[in-house]
C-alpha cells in the first residue's frame, strides 16, 4: 500500500512537471527534479560513449607503471616514472591509481577502469547538483548544457581516464561539507583532493578567506594544521627515503609545459610562452586579482579586513551572510584565467563552476541567451583540436567576460541617500517629542 501511494505520489508530481514545464526550466527551485532526470540520462550517455567510441590512450598506460613502481617496493619518488615521464602527482594519487591498478587487472583491463571512471562521472554530477541545489541561483534548463552538451568532458572521464576527474571529485565532496558547516572534514578532503592533483591549490587562497572570517587567525590554525597533517601521512614513506626528491616532484610549482598542448596561449609566440618574465606577470596578475575580489567582493563587512585576524566574538560588526561557493569558485576561475597553461583534461578544473560564475549574479531575461552562447564559444574552444590563435584568443575573451560580469555583477549597491532632517518650528518639534 505505501509503495502505491509512493508511485502515485510520483506521477503525479511528473503530471505536475509537465503542467508546469516552462517553470520547470526557468525556476532554481525544480533543479532536484531536471538533476535526477539528467543523472538518470547521462548513466545512459556514458554507457554508450564507452561501447561506441573508441578508447584514447594517452596517460592510463603511464599511470599504471608509475604505481607499478611503489607497488614493487620503490619508495625514492624520483625512481618512479612512466613511459610518458616521471611521477609529478601527489602521493594521494599513487595509493588511489594503485586501488585501481589491482581493480582492472594491474591495469590491463581498461574497459573495467572506464566503467569506473562513468561510475566516478555520475558521482561528481551528483555532488555539483548537490551545491546547486544549495545555492538555488541556476535556471535548470543550464544543466542540458553542463551535461550531455559536453564531448570533451565526456571524453576527459572514461575515454582518457585522467585524475584530474579524481581530484575535482574529491574536492566537489569538499565543498558540500563546507556548506553542511563540516569545516574539519571539508579540510580533510580538501587536503585529499590537493594530494591527488596540485591544481585544487587555485581554491586555496578562497578557502584561507573563509576559514577566516568563519574562524579567525587562531580558530583557523586547527583547519590548517588538518590540511597540513594529511599531506604529511600520505606522504610520509618517500619523505622517510628522499624528501627532497618527494617535494621536488609532487609540489613543483616551476615545472615547463610543452607548448603544442596549450589551449590558451597559442597566439603567443613559443618564446614568450617559455619565458620566464611571463610567467612571472601571470602570478603578479593573480596575486593582484586574488586582492582585488577579497577586499571588494569577498570581503562584505564596513570594517578593516584585517578584522578578519580577529575571533569572531570580538568584531564589532557581524559579517553578512557569505556564499561559499562565490569565494571558492571565483577564486578557482582566477587562477584559471592567469595559468601559464591549459591542456585539454584541464578543461574539468571549471567547467562544472561556469554556470555558477555566469548566473550568480541577477540575470535580466534578456541576458540569458548571451550567457548560454558565451558557455558555448567556451565549449568550442575546448573542442578545436589542435588549438588555433583564433580559439585561444576566444578563450581568453570569454573569461574576461566572465571576469567582467562577476566583478560588476556582485558590486556592492550604493548606501540609500537619506536627507537631512527639516527644520521645523520649535513648537512643532517639541510636541513631535
Amino acid at each position: 500500500g505505501a509503495a502505491m501511494a509512493a508511485g502515485r505520489g510520483g506521477v503525479a508530481a511528473l503530471r505536475r512537471a509537465w503542467r508546469e514545464r516552462r517553470a520547470a526550466l526557468l525556476e532554481p527551485r525544480y533543479t532536484p527534479l531536471v538533476a535526477a532526470c539528467l543523472c538518470l540520462a547521462e548513466g545512459g550517455v556514458n554507457l554508450w560513449v564507452i561501447r561506441r567510441v573508441p578508447y584514447t590512450e594517452i596517460d592510463w598506460k603511464a599511470y599504471m607503471e608509475e604505481v607499478e613502481g611503489f607497488a614493487n617496493g620503490t619508495l625514492d619518488y624520483t625512481q618512479l616514472k612512466g613511459d610518458t615521464g616521471p611521477l609529478v602527482y601527489p602521493a594521494g594519487f599513487v595509493y588511489i591509481f594503485l586501488g585501481l591498478y589491482y581493480t582492472t587487472g594491474r591495469g590491463t583491463d581498461v574497459r573495467l577502469a572506464q566503467y569506473l571512471f562513468a561510475g566516478l562521472y555520475l558521482l561528481n554530477l551528483l555532488l555539483v547538483f548537490r551545491i546547486y541545489c544549495r545555492t538555488n541561483k541556476v535556471p535548470p534548463y543550464v544543466f542540458f548544457f553542463m551535461c550531455c552538451a559536453s564531448y570533451r568532458i565526456h571524453s576527459i572521464f572514461v575515454l582518457r581516464l585522467f585524475n584530474d576527474p579524481v581530484a575535482m571529485a574529491i574536492l566537489f565532496l569538499a565543498i558540500n561539507l563546507f556548506l553542511e558547516e563540516r569545516w574539519s572534514w571539508g579540510c580533510f578532503f580538501f587536503s585529499l583532493a590537493v594530494s591527488v592533483k596540485m591544481n585544487i591549490l587555485l581554491f586555496a587562497p578562497g578557502l584561507l578567506f573563509l576559514l577566516l572570517q568563519r574562524f579567525g587567525l587562531l580558530g583557523s590554525i586547527p583547519k590548517l594544521c588538518i590540511c597540513a597533517l594529511l599531506q604529511v601521512l600520505l606522504g610520509l614513506p618517500f619523505l622517510l627515503v628522499n624528501p627532497v626528491g618527494y617535494l621536488t616532484r609532487s609540489f613543483d610549482l616551476g615545472r615547463q609545459f610543452q607548448f603544442k598542448w596549450t589551449v590558451n596561449w597559442r597566439f603567443l609566440p613559443e618564446e614568450i610562452f617559455q619565458n620566464r618574465v611571463f610567467h612571472t606577470m601571470l602570478l603578479l596578475a593573480h596575486l593582484a586579482g586574488l586582492g582585488l575580489f577579497a577586499l571588494h567582493r569577498w570581503h562584505r563587512s564596513k570594517e578593516s579586513i584585517l578584522t578578519l585576524l580577529k575571533d569572531p566574538a570580538e568584531r564589532k560588526h557581524a559579517y553578512p551572510p557569505l556564499t561559499i561557493v562565490f569565494v571558492l569558485f571565483s577564486s578557482n576561475f582566477l587562477g584559471v584565467c592567469c595559468s601559464r597553461s591549459l591542456h585539454y583534461q584541464f578543461y574539468v578544473w571549471y567547467f562544472h563552476t561556469l554556470p555558477y560564475l555566469l548566473w550568480c549574479t541577477p540575470t535580466s531575461k534578456l541576458a540569458h541567451m548571451p550567457k548560454v552562447l558565451l558557455l558555448g564559444v567556451i565549449e568550442l574552444c575546448w573542442n578545436t583540436y589542435p588549438s588555433t590563435v583564433c580559439s585561444s584568443l576566444s578563450l581568453h575573451i570569454c573569461h574576461g567576460l566572465v571576469l567582467l560580469q562577476l566583478w560588476y555583477g556582485t558590486a556592492p549597491l550604493p548606501a540609500p541617500h537619506t536627507p537631512p532632517p527639516s527644520r521645523r518650528p520649535a513648537a512643532v518639534s517639541k510636541k513631535a517629542q
